[in-house]
């Protein structure tokens, strides 16, 4: 895979796919998690030499039309305190055939949301066309992982217009899942979770053979997910609401997640283990994501919308926890671990 380390990176111009889809509120980010994890390629291509940086990405599902609620220029603000002693401006995306404007002396520029434009999710040539040639863009540089198994016209169609490049996080992510899936060092421990089970039947299915354990719990398990494969273990107890429904996995399975974590040196987190977005249930979440996240010697991949929330939130508090791998794409984390073709990747591997 070509990263933006095999390309020559002085005065030229940087069209940058990024993943700023943020939560934001009141129009501030409340989150800038994801922001932050794109300052490392934007810093490399600063510090050799880039004459301008255009930053794209999409905010939301604003349905092809512009509207205020998933504008990025919140973004924007969030972006001039991490690079203070950058200049950054936030463009508009032109209406109809209007030219993209960037003013002079722009270092970077972050684009209005290009889900603005129906072109974007129906990866239309022509509108990521207009805007490589309103950019004068030099060359491509793919870092939005959570994006890459869409074919979209930032992620697909943009092949055919500029040579395309990994970026350091999009690098991060694919080396971190290939070390999980193709060589990964035993003992492996895969953690279910969540409510689909129709979701993670899959990913149970392709770590049957590779995993030393399988743990499900979540609401899959409180529904009554059952297996005869003595690998998997499901969990036994629950902590109840006052109705008796299931919402969290109790203490005895708690502590046994917490022992298969202490002895894995591979460990795979997908799904939440209780209803913890009511922190009276989020118990058994918290604990699995403690105990992952001081286990420094075993490779720790955290991936699915939820759980990378759920473990992000967490380590804002608990700044000593660590993870190899808290993964920014939910889906595209899910599908490359079950080996399918990821369009956006397909274009740079090409």
């Amino acid at each position: 895979m070509k990263t933006i380390r095999d390309l020559t990176v002085k005065n030229k111009t940087f069209l940058v796919r990024v993943d700023y889809n943020v939560p934001i509120k009141d129009k501030k980010v409340t989150s800038d998690l994801r922001i932050r994890a794109s300052l490392p390629t934007i810093q490399y291509l600063l510090e050799n030499g880039a004459k301008q940086i255009i930053l794209i990405s999409h905010l939301g599902r604003p349905e092809g039309k512009p509207n205020p609620e998933f504008s990025l220029k919140p973004v924007s603000d969030v972006l001039r305190k991490l690079l203070p002693k950058t200049t950054i401006s936030f463009c508009p995306l032109p209406n109809d055939n209007g030219e993209i404007k960037i003013p002079e002396n722009t270092k970077i520029a972050l684009l209005e949301n290009l889900r603005f434009n129906p072109g974007e999710e129906n990866n239309d040539k022509t509108f990521i066309q207009n805007i490589v040639n309103d950019t004068h863009a030099d060359a491509y540089v793919q870092d939005g992982f959570a994006v890459i198994h869409r074919a979209h016209a930032s992620t697909d169609a943009i092949k055919n217009f500029l040579p395309i490049y990994a970026g350091l996080l999009l690098e991060k992510e694919v080396t971190n899942l290939d070390k999980i899936t193709k060589n990964p060092e035993k003992p492996v421990l895969l953690i279910i979770g969540g409510a689909k089970v129709e979701d993670k039947q899959p990913l149970i299915d392709k770590f049957t053979k590779s995993a030393n354990q399988i743990v499900v719990g979540g609401k899959i398990a409180a529904d009554g997910y059952k297996s005869d494969n003595p690998k998997i273990y499901v969990a036994e107890d629950y902590d109840e609401d006052s109705t008796g429904k299931k919402l969290d996995i109790g203490p005895l399975s708690t502590a046994k997640v917490a022992g298969f974590i202490t002895d894995a040196k591979t460990i795979i987190w997908n799904g939440l283990l209780g209803y913890a977005e009511d922190p009276a249930y989020a118990t058994s979440s918290t604990i699995a994501a403690e105990v992952i996240g001081e286990h420094q010697d075993a490779t720790t991949v955290i991936c699915g919308g939820d759980t990378t929330g759920f473990v992000e939130n967490l380590m804002e508090n608990h700044p000593n926890l660590h993870y190899s791998l808290v993964s920014t794409g939910g889906g595209a984390s899910l599908e490359y671990l079950l080996g399918n073709k990821l369009p956006g990747l397909e274009a740079i591997t090409k």
